[in-house]
């Protein structure tokens, strides 16, 4: 019975999940029809039971007042707003009415109401909750009735409209099912299409991404090579990161097509408070270099010209979308039209993107920016220019485009002007503002180019009074600096004859010493992309790309300062002695993290329930320094958990909350929001995300979230390189390898993973969607954690449908399989623990 009602009230709460507020709507609607209604019968003054129903009809309109003020309700309590809902409907509409018709002895006016109510009942429910309202709130009513009355009796006018009832209730969940069939119709094909063109965006960086994983593959030595023939020279390593750039550019153009076409969807506004002053050909000139082309020649087709710079107010990873999003169309066309040039001009506070390629039909113009036009392209999403146009208004501009058929197509780009005083107090408050940062600091600024370190040292003359700058002009130099001085940041050229700034970090990360975690910065004209992956691979903290002008080079060094010290290769060491507390019904999934966390020489309490969070919070008087909570538990759940830790009067209300799950969306997000957490992992749970959220909220003291940024949604890292059968996730296997736990994974986890297996099957042969859901969800965090790679995505195919739309796998056979693949994992497991064990010590 309890999972009935379960599943009952889990079919109301996703009814009303998306869509408009009808919810709201209605309270609104109620509290006024409910006070009107009463207020009509002082214009009957005779009539008997005119104050009888005043005590049902004031609580029902306060309950209705309360449902309006949805927005008003205090974040804690917003979580019980669809459980409170329920109770509001089922008392207002069936309970009230029929309770009032049966007083009053039946009448025109209770058939009216009734009929009145079961049409909302019908709209405002689906057809399981609207038999269950209706017969619970009867059953009450009619109750109530028999209780309080004298002389109770069956109004058979009442009686009599029966028919009509059940043809009001049987003809409008009929009639609102086809609609919701035609509708989910739409959204499907919508949908479809959507995916079609998502698909055909990222056929480019896909293809750009596989031709570097074959370029890696040609450099690479031959697997069978030993350590001493398996050695790579001076110019195979660079074609490896050279392979390693152009791949990492290719993922990010493909993230940057998915961000952008989720954002235009979802109509997200743009944060104005994170704008920031830029310069328009630095942007337009960083565009140019970091934009993934298809190939050298199409490089070669696009041009800047500078007429006059200027500076624009706004998001500087936005405006690049934009200016992609114009490149991209732009070269469409350069295999028909291989004369195509591209040519963006930069002046008079306006950014000219200028093509001459076949042009824009005049009568195509008008509709150009609206979503979902796409003009005479196979597959384009026809979302880019949309996204285009609301950037640039929310950057206070316009975009407006001129094409002449057969000519050319022009695309201007006009900013509001921002006046010379305006960017002098900018200018001079982050020059104010980087000399405060950097009071008492030592810099290094190493540059083999005299006249590049004498324009350095010009950018940085504010600084001169509060922080103190030394030169090195080679990586000898320097070295010999960072042995007899501490230093706060080093300002390294990547590029120096000799000792490059490569070999030079590598020195100062290797060599124990007081600067063995001195924040570097690179600081090259090599292409950003290229350069940026070998900068951090070698150790080194940040990127400025050359030239660079005086405010942006001030705002690397004050956000390098501000970073903590050592940045993300010692955040396992900033949690040592750090006491955590963890909780997650899977041992499994808790044992992986926990080992982690350990790893990283903190002390862990493990608990597997959310009272168990409460209790060991209430009964450890040295307190935890972070609460990391799976989301999905039985009893007590995560958010629960989250708004009890947050609700109580304790020293403890105020500790860091992770939350941890294995369903990431955006509604995900904001009930952890709104539950009081303040940050947000993913199963399975990357060590390096881990570290690095906790290090973040753990570093102050204090709830995190009173003053630090909103609890984030922390992406899956993308699949590890895995086995030749793509079964395993290697580099999880590894990394559990280096913490001694393989064993423990064949022992541990491969039972598991046969009884979720077999609970799965029951829990499907029955229909049992719940039991379904939780062992899915065992299985999905398990399988992520132990590098079943395969399994794990299998199993999340199964999974998030099932959660988010109640919806069973439509392929049959879906349970053989994944059990066949089980069965293939277990073995694939096995040898590889079998084949570790036989290696020879390192």
């Amino acid at each position: 019975m309890t999972k009935y009602l379960r599943n009952l009230y889990r079919l109301y709460e996703d009814y009303h999940a998306y869509g408009p507020p009808r919810l709201k709507v209605m309270g609104i609607l109620g509290a006024a029809a409910y006070a009107a209604f009463y207020l009509l019968r002082f214009t009957r003054p005779n009539d008997p039971l005119l104050l009888e129903d005043v005590p049902y009809r004031l609580f029902a309109v306060f309950l209705f007042v309360l449902m309006a003020l949805r927005d008003q309700w205090p974040e804690r309590l917003k979580p019980l707003y669809i459980r409170y809902s329920y109770f509001v409907l089922l008392y207002c509409l069936p309970f009230f009415n029929v309770l009032i018709g049966l007083q009053r002895g039946g009448g025109v006016a209770s058939i009216s109401n009734t009929f009145i109510m079961m049409c909302f009942l019908v709209l405002l429910t689906d057809w399981r909750n609207t038999m269950v309202m209706l017969l619970t709130g009867t059953a009450l009513a009619s109750g109530i009735y028999v209780l309080t009355s004298d002389n109770p009796r069956v109004p058979m006018d009442l009686v009599a409209q029966l028919p009509a009832f059940a043809m009001v209730v049987i003809g409008g969940n009929l009639f609102k099912s086809n609609t919701d069939k035609i509708d989910a119709e739409r959204k499907l094909r919508a949908t479809q299409a959507l995916a079609g063109s998502i698909a055909h965006e990222m056929r480019h960086p896909l293809a750009q991404l596989k031709h570097s994983l074959e370029g890696m593959q040609e450099v690479l030595p031959a697997p069978g090579a030993t350590r001493q023939t398996a050695k790579l020279d001076a110019l195979q390593v660079q074609s490896l990161y050279r392979h390693l750039a152009r791949g990492e550019q290719a993922v990010q153009r493909g993230l940057q097509v998915i961000s952008m076409t989720l954002d235009e969807v979802s109509a997200r506004p743009l944060d104005a408070s994170t704008f920031r002053y830029l310069s328009a050909a630095e942007v337009v000139q960083q565009a140019i270099e970091e934009y993934s082309y298809d190939s050298d020649t199409a490089r070669c087709k696009v041009s800047v010209t500078v007429a006059a710079d200027f500076t624009f107010k706004g998001d500087e990873t936005a405006y690049l979308f934009v200016l992609f999003n114009l490149i991209k169309n732009a070269l469409y066309y350069l295999t028909p039209y291989p004369d195509t040039c591209v040519t963006i001009t930069v002046g008079d506070q306006e950014v000219v993107v200028r093509d001459n390629g076949p042009g824009i039909a005049p009568d195509v113009l008008k509709g150009l920016f609206e979503p979902f036009r796409s003009v005479g392209k196979s597959g384009g999403t026809g979302l880019g220019l949309a996204y285009c146009k609301r950037v640039m208004q929310a950057f206070g501009g316009t975009i407006r485009c001129h094409s002449v058929p057969g000519q050319f197509t022009e695309f201007t780009m006009r900013f509001p002007a921002i006046s010379e005083e305006e960017r002098e107090q900018h200018r001079l408050a982050e020059v104010a503002q980087a000399r405060t940062l950097l009071a008492g600091k030592r810099l290094l600024i190493v540059e083999d180019d005299p006249v590049q370190r004498m324009a350095t040292r010009h950018k940085l003359g504010p600084l001169a009074l509060t922080a103190e700058l030394d030169e090195a002009a080679d990586g000898h130099v320097a070295l010999g600096l960072l042995a007899r001085h501490s230093y706060d940041i080093v300002l390294l050229d990547l590029q120096m004859p000799g000792l490059d700034g490569y070999a030079v970090a590598d020195k100062i990360r290797r060599e124990p010493g007081p600067n063995q975690d001195v924040r570097i910065i690179a600081y090259t004209s090599e292409p950003a992309h290229f350069a940026r992956a070998k900068a951090l691979k070698g150790g080194m903290d940040g990127f400025v790309s050359k030239p660079c002008a005086q405010l942006p080079l001030l705002a690397a060094l004050t956000q390098m300062v501000q970073a903590p010290r050592g940045g993300a290769l010692s955040a396992p060491g900033r949690l040592a002695g750090r006491r955590i507390l963890l909780a997650d019904d899977n041992a499994f999934n808790r044992k992986a993290v926990a080992a982690y966390l350990r790893n990283a020489a903190a002390s862990v309490i493990e608990v597997d329930h959310g009272q168990a969070v409460l209790d060991q919070l209430r009964s450890h008087e040295e307190g935890f320094d972070a609460v990391i909570v799976d989301l999905h538990m039985p009893g007590k759940d995560g958010l629960e958990t989250a708004q009890e830790i947050r609700a109580a009067a304790e020293p403890w209300s105020a500790v860091p909350v992770v939350a941890l799950t294995a369903h990431s969306d955006e509604p995900a997000v904001a009930a952890a929001r709104a539950a009081g957490m303040d940050g947000f992992l993913v199963k399975p749970v990357d060590a390096g995300l881990l570290y690095e959220t906790l290090v973040r909220l753990v570093a102050g003291t204090g709830r995190a979230a009173a003053s630090g940024p909103a609890p984030t949604l922390v992406a899956p890292t993308p699949p590890a390189p895995a086995a030749a059968d793509g079964l395993l996730n290697v580099q999880r296997l590894e990394s559990y390898q280096r913490l001694g736990m393989l064993e423990e994974l064949l022992t541990d986890y491969l039972p598991e993973m046969a009884r979720l297996i077999g609970v799965l099957r029951e829990a499907s042969d029955a229909g049992d969607q719940v039991a379904s859901l939780d062992a899915l969800h065992s299985l999905l965090g398990m399988s992520g954690e132990a590098g079943a790679q395969a399994l794990y995505q299998q199993v999340r195919r199964v999974y998030v449908p099932l959660l988010e739309h109640g919806e069973w796998p439509a392929a049959p056979g879906w349970m053989p399989q994944m059990q066949d693949l089980a069965v293939q994992t277990e073995h694939a497991l096995k040898a590889y623990c079998a084949a570790e064990s036989h290696k020879p010590a390192a």
